[in-house]
Order: C-alpha cells, then structure tokens, then sequence
C-alpha cells in the first residue's frame, strides 16, 4: 500500500490564486475557503481518476465543500471536504447520504488509494517518472 502525502505532478502546480483579487482577502487569515481547497485538492489528483469537479449542486461554504469523482473503474463517489479530512458521503455524484459512516483521510491521497487500484496504479507509475527524471536531471 502506497502512502503519500507528496504529488509527484507538482511541477505545474502554479494555481495563481495569489495574484487573483478575489482571493486576496484570505492571505494571512486562518479562515479556509473550502471551495479553493477542493479546487486544489480536484487539481493534484485528476490525473489519476476518470473524472473529478466540484460539486455546482451541493453548496459549498467556508467550512465544507462536495467534490464528485469518478474512479478509473468507472465508480462514482461524492466526498465531503472538510477541517476533518476528506470522506465518502455517497455513492453518486451531488448526492449526500446521512446513513453512510465512512471514516475520514487526512488526504485526497489516502481516500483515493482505499477507493481504486486504478488510481493507486497510475500516481505510483507518474511517482516513478518523476523520481527517474529527478535522477536523470542530477547526473
């Protein structure tokens, strides 16, 4: 089993939100937008699934946000994003199912490598190529 907290596709990882003026006001503040963490969190791992959005149905709020996504075994999930970590709230998109009692991960990382063999498959191949393009690039 692959633990990581580190993306090995951060080299483009220049979101720009800095210079974005909507954003501005959250710089230097604790207070987290979790509609930007869930853009953040769609954007480090969608190379690995079929398809991954947050949700435009289910609201969003300082404090939580839905991102629906699609494993590469065409499975369908909505995850609740929250200061708790990332968990299974249904087994569709733009759904919430009060009677689900999935335990929480601390990363999109995690979730997604106890969700789909699939994904666990396509980040370790894109972890190898990074680290042999590291190696390449220090010789």
């Amino acid at each position: 089993r692959m633990e990581t907290d580190c993306n090995p596709m951060e080299l483009a990882n220049n979101t720009g939100f800095e210079e974005d003026s909507d954003y501005r006001d959250f710089e230097g503040t604790d207070v987290k937008d979790m509609r930007l963490e869930a853009e953040a969190v769609v954007n480090d791992v969608l190379f690995a699934v079929s398809n991954m959005f947050v949700s435009k149905t289910l609201p969003c709020a300082e404090d939580v946000a839905y991102i629906n996504v699609e494993t590469r075994e065409r499975n369908r999930y909505c995850l609740e994003l929250t200061e708790a970590g990332l968990r299974v709230v249904a087994y569709d998109f733009d759904q919430t199912d009060d009677r689900l009692q999935t335990p929480y991960h601390e990363t999109v990382y995690s979730l997604l490598d106890s969700l789909s063999p699939a994904y666990r498959e396509v980040f370790g191949n894109a972890l190898l190529q990074r680290l042999e393009a590291l190696k390449k690039e220090s010789q």
